[in-house]
């Protein structure tokens, strides 16, 4: 059976539909990998892309998108409302089928070093694939963002692992990893109120004391005149879906503040959503068997 890995390139355009297409079209129609999905939001100005393949044909078809990514986009006149450090910002690696996570770990290297060689960017290693237990979470290897990162990368301990040690001006910085499957959830709330959300996402996420597996943080929607709590579930298995979005519902009825909708950015596993209909259906015993496409497509 073939071996199979998804990769999750997340890159800093989410507004010019004609860049956005441009960076795509490095996926369509190509030999040996799938496009599974791709969305942009002109908000966060971020593009979340999705693709599955063998091993050796997704390497190449990354570094094919981050040739198109580095032509493309320019981090000095870049500006949105995700955490960012680079125009290429992440490019995790998770197994998919008949692929051990080392596999995936040597992935993220082979990839990392030669992003550094053909573009001269500085690469992180992260999740899985980190050099060091300090550069595990994605979130402390980006704070500070690009722009911060110009005095972060000549700080103590945060030389990259790869690449020149300076910030590429015009392309920033990369973190590339291996991880297990996790679920972007957004819950947008009824107020404008940009710090309701900020504060709802400090005691939801853990490092705030709030659920193991979940990161978060506040951000505005300017096209909607919203705040939204935006989640990153890191293992959908032990912290669910429905546990997120119930603590964040709970959490906004202390400003008298209602949520008015949620949304999945990019895909999710069929579990994941399984272990919601189960909680707010109350259906027992429950099997992902039961589910009639599956059952068609066996």
């Amino acid at each position: 059976m073939s071996k199979i890995v998804e990769c999750i390139p997340n890159f800093s355009e989410g507004r010019n539909k004609e860049v956005i297409e441009k960076i795509i079209d490095t996926l369509r129609g190509r030999q040996g990998v799938k496009l599974l999905d791709y969305s942009s939001d002109a908000d966060h100005n971020r593009t979340v892309v999705t693709f599955i393949g063998e091993p050796e044909r997704v390497e190449e078809a990354i570094l094919d998108m981050a040739k198109q990514v580095y032509e493309n986009i320019d981090m000095t006149c870049h500006q949105g409302g995700h955490p960012r450090m680079g125009a290429l910002d992440v490019v995790p690696f998770v197994p998919v089928s008949n692929v051990t996570m080392e596999e995936c770990i040597e992935l993220a290297k082979s990839v990392g070093k030669k992003i550094a060689e053909n573009f001269s960017i500085p690469v992180y290693l992260y999740e899985d694939a980190a050099s060091a237990p300090e550069r595990q979470n994605l979130a402390v290897v980006r704070k500070g963002q690009y722009e911060g990162f110009f005095e972060k990368i000549k700080q103590k301990g945060w030389s990259p692992d790869y690449g020149p040690s300076e910030v590429n001006v015009k392309g920033g910085c990369v973190a590339v990893g291996a991880r297990v499957p996790l679920v972007a959830f957004n819950v947008n709330l009824g107020t404008d109120n940009v710090e309701i959300a900020n504060n709802i996402a400090k005691i939801v996420r853990h490092i705030g004391g709030g659920l193991r597996y979940v990161k978060a943080m506040g951000v505005k929607l300017e096209d909607r005149n919203i705040a939204q709590v935006s989640m990153n579930l890191v293992n959908y298995e032990k912290t669910a879906v429905y546990r997120a979005y119930e603590m964040v519902k709970m959490e906004a009825k202390r400003y008298g503040v209602p949520v008015i909708g949620s949304e999945v950015i990019g895909l999710v596993p069929m579990q994941a959503l399984i272990q919601c209909a189960e909680y707010y259906l109350q259906i027992e015993n429950f099997s992902i068997d039961q589910i009639l496409e599956k059952r068609i497509w066996e």
